[in-house]
C-alpha cells in the first residue's frame, strides 16, 4: 500500500499504491501501511532528512473508505473511535516527526486524502486537468474526521476554514486553493513536484507546524477571543438561514468542531472531532445520502442502465428551436467539443442561440434557417414547444438530410415519446432526452424510452450525455415520465393545501423546513400556471384523474377570475417587480373552498413528501422507473427531492411505517395517500 524509498541524500519518499483499488482510500490496508511506514522512519530517523508523500494513482488520495463508512452501527462506535484514533495518531507522528515532511500532490486529494497533505509541513499540487482539493464530506453528510477541521481551523481560522472549506464542499483547483491558503506550491509536471519537494525539504531542515511553534494563535482568535467571540452568535444563525431548516446535521456538527476544537489542544480537538464523526457516521441521513451521492450516483453515471452495445459516439448534433432550452442544449453540446447546428424559423432567431457564453464555445455553433445546413448530422434534438403536431412536423422536414440512422431525440418533458415516434419515419431511433432548466446549471439528463425505441439509441442517448457533463436516468415511457409527473404531485399537494384554507406561507415554509430548494407554489409560478392547467386537461382527456379537484379548481380561479398565470407575467401566487420575487399574493386566502383546518406542520411536510414517494412507488410498480438509483438520482438533481432522504425511494425505505403513515394521512387527507 506504501513503498518506502530512501535516496542518497536521505529524503524517504513514501508512495501509496492501493494494488486492489484504482484509487487510494482510508481502508484498513492504508492504516497499517502508515503505521508501519512511520515506525520506519522513527526507527531510522538518524538516516533520514526529509519526507516526501505522494501516490503512484492518477489521483493522490480519494478519501474515506465509503463502502465500509456506509454500515457503521452504533455499536460500532468504540471500533470506530479506536480506529479514527490510530489514523490521527499515525499523522500526528508525521507532523511531529522531527524532519520537513512534503505533500507531492500529483492529482485530486479530496477529504481524507487532503488531509494526509494538511498533516504535511508543506504542500505542492500538480496543476493537472483532474487535480482538485477539498472537503467534499459535508455533500455526504459527514465531517473530515482525519484531522482535518482540526488542521484547518488551525491553519486559516474558524470563519475562513468554515466559509470557504468545510461548510462548502467545494473541490478547488490548485491555484484556488493556493489563492485560500491551503497550497504553498503550484507545479506544472510530475518531475517538478519531486525537483520542488525536495529543494524545500533541503532549505527547512527544522520544518514544524504553525501550531506546534511556540507562541503560536490561532488566525483570528479563539473562540475566547473579544472581537471573535462578538461574531460567533452569528455563525449559527447564518447557518440556519442557509440550511432553511433543512434536516442536515453534517453542517451543524462541523461548525461545533470548529468551535469547540478552537478552544482547546490540538489532541482533545482531536478526539472533540471523531466523537462527532462517529454520531454522523452511524446515524440514518449520513447512510442515506452516501447512498445516493456515492453509491447510486456510481451505478448511474457508470451506466447499469445502458445497453451493453457498441455504438458510434455523436460528433455533429443539430438542435431544432434556438429558445431557451434549445440555446442551452446547444451551448452545452459546443462547450464538450461537438459541432453544432441550431434552426429556428428565421436566421434571427436561430441567432438568439449565439448571444451569450464564451467565444470559442459559440464559434462552434452555427446559427441557420436553412434546412440544408443541418445536412450530415447524427444526431438531432428538437427543442420547440410542446405542441405534437408541431414536432410531428419539423422532424418531417430534417429527417431527409440527416446522417443514415441518426438519433432522433425530443427535449419534451411532458409528451409521451411513443406517440411523438409516429412522427418520424424511424421510430427504433427516436428517444425523449428531458433536459432540465437552466441547461448550464442542471446535472440531470432524463432519457426516456418509447415502446419502439431500440438499444442503440438508449445507448446513444446515454453517452452523450455523459459527454456532455450530465447524469443521464433511463426511464420507460409514459404520461410525465418520471420527474415532471412526481414533481406534479408535489404541487399539486401543495395547492391543494390553499384550497383547503392552509396560510400559503406555512406550506411554503413547510417545504422549505422539510428540505426541498424551493417552495412549491414558487416552483409553480416557474412552470406556469397556465402549463399547469393545459397538463391538467390532457390528463383528464386521457381518463386519469389523480384526486387534485381541488388543486385545478384553485389554479382555474387564478387564471380565469383574477389573471395570474405565474411569473412570466409578473403575477402568480407571488407578486413579482423587475422578476424579482416579492410577496405571496394576499388574495390567496379568499380562494380556499373549505375553511381553514388546524394541519400539524409535520402532516404539512408528509403530506408533500409522501405525495411524490407514493408516485414514485406507482412508477416502479408500472416500470415507468428501471431501477431504483435512477429514481432516487432523479429525484434529488432533477426535482429537488430532499437531499437528506437519499432519493424518493430510499425515503420509503428507511421510514420507520411508511405504510401506516400513509394509512394515516389517507384517513385524514384522502384516499390518493392510500399506500399501493
Amino acid at each position: 500500500m506504501i513503498s518506502y524509498e530512501k535516496d542518497d541524500a536521505g529524503i524517504v519518499t513514501l508512495t501509496m499504491n492501493d494494488p486492489d483499488q484504482s484509487a487510494n482510500t482510508m481502508n484498513a490496508a492504508y492504516v497499517a501501511a502508515m503505521t508501519a511506514a512511520v515506525d520506519r522512519l522513527e526507527a531510522e530517523k538518524e538516516q533520514v532528512t526529509g519526507v516526501i508523500v505522494t501516490s503512484a494513482k492518477n489521483t493522490f488520495f480519494a478519501g474515506g473508505d465509503l463502502p465500509m463508512m456506509s454500515q457503521a452501527r452504533p455499536e460500532d462506535a468504540p471500533a470506530l473511535f479506536e480506529l479514527l484514533g490510530t489514523i490521527k495518531r499515525d499523522l500526528r507522528r508525521l507532523e511531529t516527526y522531527g524532519r520537513p515532511v512534503v505533500a507531492a500532490i500529483n492529482g485530486a486529494a479530496l477529504g481524507g486524502g487532503f488531509e494526509i497533505a494538511l498533516a504535511c509541513h508543506h504542500r505542492i499540487a500538480l496543476d493537472a486537468p483532474g487535480t482538485r482539493l477539498g472537503f467534499p464530506e459535508v455533500t455526504l453528510g459527514l465531517l473530515p474526521g482525519a484531522g482535518g477541521v482540526v488542521r484547518t481551523v488551525r491553519m486559516l481560522g474558524i470563519a475562513p476554514a468554515l466559509m470557504t472549506w468545510l461548510l462548502t464542499g467545494k473541490r478547488l483547483k490548485p491555484a484556488a486553493a493556493l489563492e485560500a491558503g491551503m497550497i504553498d506550491e503550484v507545479v506544472g509536471s510530475p518531475e517538478e513536484l519531486i525537483t520542488h519537494a525536495k529543494a524545500w525539504i533541503a532549505a527547512n531542515p527544522d520544518a514544524a507546524q504553525p501550531w506546534d511553534r511556540p507562541g503560536y494563535k490561532i488566525p483570528g482568535g479563539s473562540p475566547s477571543t473579544p472581537k471573535l467571540a462578538v461574531q460567533l452568535p452569528a455563525f449559527p444563525a447564518t447557518l440556519r438561514k442557509q440550511l432553511k431548516g433543512n434536516r442536515m446535521p453534517a453542517p451543524e456538527a462541523i461548525l461545533e468542531t470548529a468551535v469547540e476544537g478552537a478552544q482547546v489542544d490540538i489532541e482533545t480537538a482531536f478526539q472533540i472531532e471523531s466523537r462527532k464523526l462517529i454520531t454522523l457516521l452511524t446515524g440514518r441521513i449520513a447512510k442515506n445520502m452516501i447512498g445516493a451521492f456515492f453509491f447510486d450516483m456510481k451505478a448511474v453515471n457508470g451506466g447499469a442502465a445502458r445497453p451493453a452495445v457498441e455504438v458510434p459516439a455523436a460528433t455533429r448534433v443539430a438542435v431544432l428551436g434556438a429558445g431557451m432550452m434549445g440555446a442551452g442544449i446547444a451551448y452545452a453540446c459546443a462547450r464538450a467539443g461537438l459541432e453544432v447546428v441550431v434552426k429556428d424559423v428565421t436566421p434571427e432567431a436561430a441567432a438568439r442561440a449565439t448571444q451569450e457564453g464564451d467565444p470559442a464555445v459559440l464559434a462552434r455553433i452555427k446559427p441557420t434557417a436553412d434546412v440544408e445546413d443541418l445536412r450530415g448530422c447524427d444526431v438531432v434534438i428538437e427543442a420547440v414547444f410542446e405542441d405534437p403536431k408541431l414536432k410531428h412536423q419539423v422532424f418531417a422536414e430534417v429527417e431527409p438530410v440527416l446522417a443514415p440512422g441518426a438519433l432522433l431525440a425530443s427535449n419534451t418533458s411532458t409528451l409521451p415519446i411513443t406517440g411523438l415516434a409516429q412522427g418520424v419515419s424511424r421510430p427504433a431511433d427516436f428517444i425523449g432526452m428531458h433536459f432540465f432548466s437552466p441547461v448550464g446549471k442542471m446535472p440531470l439528463l432524463e432519457i426516456v424510452v418509447g415502446e419502439q425505441t431500440g438499444d442503440a439509441a438508449i445507448a446513444r442517448a446515454f453517452d452523450l450525455g455523459r459527454t456532455i457533463g450530465k447524469t443521464p436516468i433511463v426511464v420507460n415511457d409514459g404520461r410525465g415520465f418520471f420527474t415532471s409527473r412526481v414533481i406534479g404531485q408535489f404541487i399539486n399537494e401543495a395547492v391543494t393545501m390553499v384550497a383547503e384554507g392552509v396560510p400559503a406561507a406555512s406550506v411554503e415554509q413547510a417545504a422549505l423546513q422539510a428540505g426541498y430548494p424551493t417552495g412549491p407554489l414558487a416552483l409553480a409560478d416557474e412552470v406556469t400556471l397556465t402549463l399547469m392547467a393545459k397538463i391538467h386537461k390532457a390528463y383528464l382527456a386521457a381518463g386519469v384523474n389523480a384526486g387534485y379537484d381541488k388543486a385545478h379548481a384553485l389554479v382555474a380561479a387564478m387564471l380565469e377570475t383574477h389573471d395570474r398565470p405565474g411569473r412570466s407575467s409578473g403575477r402568480g401566487f407571488y407578486a413579482y417587480e423587475n422578476g424579482r420575487r416579492g410577496r405571496l399574493w394576499a388574495g390567496l386566502a379568499e380562494l380556499a373552498t373549505d375553511e381553514g383546518r388546524a394541519v400539524p406542520f409535520a402532516d404539512l411536510q408528509e403530506r408533500l413528501l409522501f405525495s411524490e414517494a407514493l408516485d414514485a412507488l406507482r412508477c416502479r410498480a408500472e416500470g415507468v422507473l428501471r431501477t431504483d438509483a435512477d429514481g432516487n438520482i432523479g429525484s434529488i438533481l432533477g426535482i429537488g427531492f430532499p437531499a437528506w432522504t437519499g432519493g424518493v425511494l430510499r425515503y420509503v425505505e428507511q421510514h420507520p411505517d411508511f405504510k401506516g403513515r400513509a394509512t394515516e394521512l389517507a384517513a385524514r387527507y384522502g384516499e390518493r395517500f392510500a399506500p399501493a
